[in-house]
């Protein structure tokens, strides 16, 4: 029996472990042992353990190889205890183990609670392999083999960083699917016509095609930008030990941990100039955070105009149709709401206030460390993964399924004064002027004030208001498309406008 925080129930047979504040007793059954312990005691904080961080889990365990490995080659370690120590590394590096990783992801001391966790479930299954007893530290001991030539202030930032770098490159991922998501749709709405607004209010025409292909533009964007900071991560301090000087880490110890480090993890991973400079900086965390901001802020605005843009749906805009994927009130029969953009927007919020937990963190260090890099680790992981899971989300039971209200659209570009912005050049800003007062005094058309007025004569008309030279559109590759079958007035459904087009022709 063990209780919620991971001490020992009353009916647990234990072991005995000592550490420099006393003895101890620990679940007979657990890899972990006494500084594990007492972290569980010290920080139940969020009840977040860190083997729910699959990639942290796995980039300790991938250090602690590289660093056995090396002490190996170096001959401060037998064969024999690196052989056990270093199929445990493969086997947590693999997913096993990762409910002995108990310790609360928010904690004190820079990290070391989370350092000896890996170190006492290493060792421990490292004893187990070599068919002895878990506790027996004696042959093969947690700091003394499994943290030789090593520090929790090199090891705990190493690993982080590898983590975040793995997150990174899952949301990196997830990106690339939504930006094919809206990439898709921009082909597919690629002439359909409609009027672009600025501060809400109509604007010139466009089409949703534009419309959605500025969003897989700026989903490449940022794109780009985060494969840019998450490069700065590659740079790390394993063998800087305590505080940079590299005390008890034999010569050569350094090139060799970081070449053995990158070969694990396939990371172009390099010891940093200044191992000193790189214990204490946290500047590349911020670099990331601040990118990830920026990824968010910009995938919010995105939901924002996917939920102005649907709303409705008879009372709102309603020029797209979201995907129905639950019903909306428990009051209001009928009623849908766009949840999927609602959650990336709550989803967005949450890494914004993530970004400034880490800028304070990182402006929290003293001297040679910083201790904060524990809640740097947390908001950086739960900010990579969430956003990753909302933008799958949002791509696969959003976008994907994404419909356009096409005569709506088409009969609010014709309704619209905004139409009378293409016309400036050929009439001039005053008649143009005129011609929207009238239409918006009266409901009129702005083509059918124009031909009335015998501003411009009907074929000049309607070469001006097609929609790939109302739109600026780029030709379309392929075969040609009759230009006249979708225009404004031609393809229209008020029926003024139409008659009017139609007499005139």
């Amino acid at each position: 029996m063990t209780t919620s925080t991971g001490t020992p129930g009353p009916t647990t047979a234990t072991r005995r472990e000592h550490d420099l504040i006393g003895d101890r007793d620990v679940p007979a059954d657990a890899y972990w042992g006494v500084h594990t312990l007492r972290a569980t005691e010290n920080f139940p904080i969020t009840g977040i353990p860190i083997g729910q961080s699959p990639f942290l889990v796995e980039a300790l365990a991938a250090v602690k190889q590289a660093a056995a490995t090396t002490n190996h080659e170096l001959g401060l370690l037998d064969t024999q205890r690196f052989r056990a120590i270093e199929q445990a590394c493969e086997e947590i590096r693999a997913g096993a183990l990762r409910s002995e990783f108990v310790v609360d992801v928010m904690q004190g001391g820079a990290g070391t609670s989370t350092n000896m966790n890996a170190n006492e479930v290493i060792a421990n299954r490292a004893l187990e392999i070599l068919g002895r007893p878990r506790g027996d530290y004696g042959f093969l001991h947690p700091n003394e083999h499994v943290n030789l030539s090593q520090s929790t202030n090199d090891v705990y930032p190493t690993a982080v960083k590898i983590a975040v770098i793995l997150a990174t490159h899952a949301l990196l991922e997830a990106m690339e699917v939504l930006q094919g998501s809206f990439a898709r749709k921009a082909e597919e709405f690629r002439d359909v016509l409609k009027m672009g607004r600025t501060q809400l209010q109509d604007a010139v025409p466009m089409t949703l095609g534009q419309e959605f292909g500025t969003y897989a533009v700026m989903l490449g964007e940022d794109h780009s930008r985060l494969t840019e900071a998450v490069a700065m991560l590659h740079e790390i301090n394993l063998g800087a030990t305590a505080i940079g000087t590299q005390l008890n880490a034999p010569a050569g110890y350094v090139p060799a941990a970081a070449q053995h480090l990158a070969r694990l993890t396939g990371l172009p991973l390099v010891s940093a100039v200044d191992l000193i400079e790189a214990t204490q900086d946290c500047g590349a965390f911020v670099q990331l955070s601040g990118t990830l901001k920026r990824v968010a802020t910009k995938t919010s605005k995105i939901c924002n105009d996917l939920r102005l843009l649907s709303s409705g749906p008879r009372a709102g805009l309603n020029e797209i149709n979201l995907p129905a994927v639950q019903a909306g009130s428990s009051i209001m029969p009928g009623k849908v709401n766009p949840v999927i953009p609602e959650v990336v927007n709550q989803v967005a919020f949450q890494v914004i206030g993530m970004d400034v937990t880490v800028t304070m963190a990182a402006e929290g260090g003293q001297l040679q460390l910083n201790a904060f890099e524990p809640v740097i680790c947390y908001s950086l992981s739960a900010g990579l993964y969430r956003l990753r899971e909302a933008m799958l989300v949002l791509a696969r039971r959003c976008v994907d399924g994404i419909t356009a209200n096409e005569a709506l659209l088409r009969q609010e570009v014709e309704n619209s004064i905004g139409l009378v912005t293409a016309l400036n050049p050929f009439i001039g800003y005053t008649a143009a002027t005129e011609v929207a007062m009238e239409a918006l005094a009266t409901g009129r058309g702005v083509a059918e004030l124009v031909l009335e007025k015998q501003l411009l004569p009907p074929e000049q008309l309607r070469a001006i208001l097609q929609p790939e030279v109302l739109a600026n559109l780029t030709p379309r590759r392929g075969p040609a498309v009759e230009p006249q079958a979708n225009s404004v007035v031609a393809g229209s459904s008020s029926s003024s406008t139409a008659s009017t087009w139609s007499s005139a022709t």
